[in-house]
């Protein structure tokens, strides 16, 4: 692997090209019309360009970035996530032109990509599921079927989904018919299948997810985050350590994730995301990741591996450097996503220049970030600006150098969530770890109507 082509853009496209540059790699940068000057393309060796601003144009245009993969000489293609990272077809595409795919395979991709598919072969590897309906749902009588046994509330869910996008919940069967109708137009519109199907939905859950890693032969874990803290099924905050989890169930998600992983012969860095019912006292397979996930950093601190290094190091043929026994977890991080949103108003996206960017710094801050001051925020991607992650010996420790972290943040020309993520660290149930995914909106909720503004 000489010349790595990195298929993204923003913080993760630095971020590769970081780990690139460490292994003596040289990187190629795409971007659109609208990034010419972003901060991805001053880290890389070099910069194509692929086409206008959408992204459907330029970043998820395979035609341009196959051709910048020729033009550049890349022999090797980093997708980061988001875009075409999950995408079996450029996944292929990239194989068959003769380049390194830095990712698990396209089969690999296809049946852990399709949640029908991965929730068999969850079963099949032994993983509990949430109990819901085999597949795909035909008709109304199977559904039916599946909720006289399940129970209501239930989820509806797009075979094909993915980003908490084609999801309804539903409490009562009078609800059914238009939220069954709702969730398959809007699988339809965003990943192209209207295929949806049905799990029980839990009211009280924790949304863990295990880091795991294989290089075809041998799997690993790298231990537990919890993404619990959402706003519309969005990760906001994210934290590996001290999770108050039962030793049981830890230990007993970390295991079924590594047979899970192995089954499939699965290369690279992966994520297996479950729900753990804090009722029940149990956990169910939700999905899995086949990508660097946006909060892989606060798996880095407690382990102190570089999991994208180790992606080029798998990609590139070599075993993992790492056996299970040589991971051993310290302290505790926390991670928080700052996007260019207006949290007052709805969480507007706020594009614009950034006029001045103070990061902040200290022992065990680490910022990932794909802007400087004078970046030009724009108005066709994905908001987030930052991530601010931060390392301590246990959860309080971690928690009180993240807020002197975002103390010292300074952002001016755009407004962004900085204030409303500082808002949520300080309450006594994100101190106390008393939280679950339904918790944050309904707080919102009160926040709002105690402040007189309405809640959106």
């Amino acid at each position: 692997m000489r010349k790595l082509l990195i298929a993204n853009r923003g913080e993760i496209a630095v971020r590769i090209a970081r780990a690139a540059r460490e292994q003596g790699i040289a990187t190629v940068a795409v971007y659109s019309e609208a990034d010419a000057g972003a901060e991805h393309v001053k880290s890389a060796d070099e910069a194509v360009l692929v086409g206008p601003p959408p992204a459907s144009a330029s970043y998820l245009n395979t035609e341009n970035l196959l051709r910048a993969i020729t033009d550049s000489g890349a022999d090797a293609v980093h997708p980061g996530y988001g875009f075409l990272s999950e995408n079996a077809e450029f996944a292929e595409a990239v194989i068959d032109a003769g380049v390194v795919w830095v990712g698990p395979s396209p089969s690999a991709i296809r049946e852990m990509g399709d949640k029908v598919a991965a929730r068999k072969s969850a079963q099949a590897a032994g993983v509990p599921t949430v109990p819901g309906s085999d597949g795909a749902v035909a008709d109304a009588d199977e559904v039916r079927t599946v909720i006289d046994r399940i129970g209501f509330p239930v989820a509806i869910k797009a075979a094909a989904g993915g980003g908490g996008r084609g999801i309804r919940i539903v409490e009562a069967a009078a609800d059914l018919p238009a939220a069954i109708s709702t969730a398959q137009a809007e699988a339809r519109a965003a990943f192209g299948s209207d295929a949806v199907y049905l799990e029980r939905f839990v009211p009280r859950a924790r949304h863990i997810e295990v880091q795991v890693f294989g290089d075809g032969e041998r799997a690993v874990h790298l231990g537990l985050r919890d993404c619990s803290v959402q706003r519309r099924r969005q990760k906001i905050i994210e934290e590996a350590g001290e999770l108050r989890l039962p030793d049981s169930a830890a230990q007993g998600m970390c295991n079924s994730a590594v047979a899970l992983t192995a089954a499939v012969n699965y290369r690279g860095a992966g994520t297996v995301e479950y729900l753990y019912d804090e009722v029940r006292g149990e956990y169910y397979f939700i999905e899995m990741n086949t990508r660097i996930q946006v909060e892989h950093p606060v798996t880095e601190m407690v382990y102190g591996q570089d999991l994208v290094g180790e992606q080029l190091r798998v990609a590139a043929g070599q075993p993992l450097s790492f056996t299970q026994e040589e991971l051993r977890p310290r302290g505790h991080a926390i991670e928080v996503r700052i996007n260019a949103e207006n949290a007052a108003m709805g969480f507007l996206p706020s594009p614009g220049t950034i006029e001045r960017l103070d990061l902040p710094g200290g022992p065990f801050v680490r910022v990932d970030s794909g802007i400087t001051s004078g970046s030009a925020v724009a108005p066709y991607y994905d908001s987030m600006l930052a991530k601010v992650i931060v390392w301590g010996i246990d959860r309080p420790t971690a928690l009180a150098r993240l807020l002197r972290a975002l103390g010292e943040l300074r952002v001016e020309g755009v407004v962004t969530t900085a204030e409303f993520v500082e808002s949520v660290l300080r309450t006594p149930e994100f101190g106390a770890g008393d939280f679950h995914t339904t918790w944050l909106e309904p707080w919102m909720a009160e926040r709002a109507a105690a402040e007189g503004h309405a809640h959106v």
